[in-house]
Parts: structure tokens; sequence; C-alpha cells
């Protein structure tokens, strides 16, 4: 007969597709981690906080997309999203390790974190372009814009990670 800690250790050594089924999003530990872990209180705060910088930042760009004014503000609001971006992510690395004992890519986010990584690298290139000059302000909104998509598809994938964790939560 297998013990329940050995059911959870071959759960979290398989791929992660395959780790929800086996033992939901988080094993009992982890979720006791979670909730007595004060960086899950800075994700709740910061990721609202992000999305409403997106929304802003959004506008101003579709602004600037669709009149040429408010270029200042609509680089401003950019540097200003990535920032949050970059807090936001060293942040759920820091309650990633707390939580899951690694920093990044733990099977319950693996794919978040995946996709994490292309946020990242494209609002990191639109500041890269911004500074060097390297693209003209239409490319840079264009780069702006995919950054942007990139999130949104991200920021799903947690809303429904989320919502698993509740629907989790409530089965037992």
């Amino acid at each position: 007969m297998v013990t329940f800690q050995e059911s959870q250790a071959q759960a979290h050594a398989m791929p992660p597709g395959q780790r929800g089924a086996a033992i939901g999003l988080y094993t009992p530990e982890e979720r006791a981690r979670r909730d007595a872990s004060g960086w899950t209180l800075v994700q709740g705060v910061l990721a609202p906080v992000q999305f409403l910088v997106f929304l802003i930042s959004l506008g101003l760009v579709l602004r600037y997309l669709a009149t040429g004014e408010g270029l200042a503000w609509a680089h401003a609001s950019i540097v200003v999203k990535t920032g949050v971006l970059y807090t936001i992510m060293v942040t759920g690395c820091i309650w990633e390790k707390v939580v899951f004992g690694r920093y990044l890519f733990a099977p319950a986010f693996f794919w978040e974190d995946v996709v994490s990584m292309g946020v990242i690298a494209l609002h990191t290139a639109y500041l890269a372009a911004l500074a060097t000059g390297a693209l003209g302000d239409q490319a840079l909104m264009g780069l702006a814009l995919a950054a942007y998509a990139t999130y949104v598809i991200n920021a799903v994938q947690f809303l429904l990670k989320l919502r698993a964790a509740r629907l989790q939560e409530a089965a037992v």
C-alpha cells in the first residue's frame, strides 16, 4: 500500500500537465505554507494593482495610436507597468519558493511561469528599445501591445489557477 507522502512525492515527480489531476493544485503542506505566508497577501494586492496600471497604460497607448497625442504619457505608463511587472515577478518568485520550495517552475505553476518569462522578455525588449532608440514610436507601441497581449494570456492563466485552487479547497 502506498502512503499519502509517497503518492504526493510521485505526483510532484509527474510532468506539470499531469500533476493537477493527481493531487490538485496544492498539497496540504503547500496550502498551509501558502496561507501562512505574508507573500500571499503581497501577491493578492499587487495583482489587481498591476491590472489597473495595465488598463490605464493600454488606454494611453491606444490613445496615442489613434490620435498621435500623448506619446510621453504612453511611454511613461509602459515603463511604470514594466516596473510593477518586475515587482510582482520578484515577489512571486519569493512566494513560490516559500510555498513550493523553488523560485520558478514549480510543477503547480509551470506553464504560468513559462508564459511569465515571455511577458518579461517582451516588456524588457520594450525598455531596451526605448533606451537605445532601436525602434520608432509606432514599433515601440506595437511591441508594448504584444507584451500586453501576452500579459493578458498570463493573467487568464493565473485566474484559472486561482479558480482551481478555490474549487480544490471547497472539495477538501
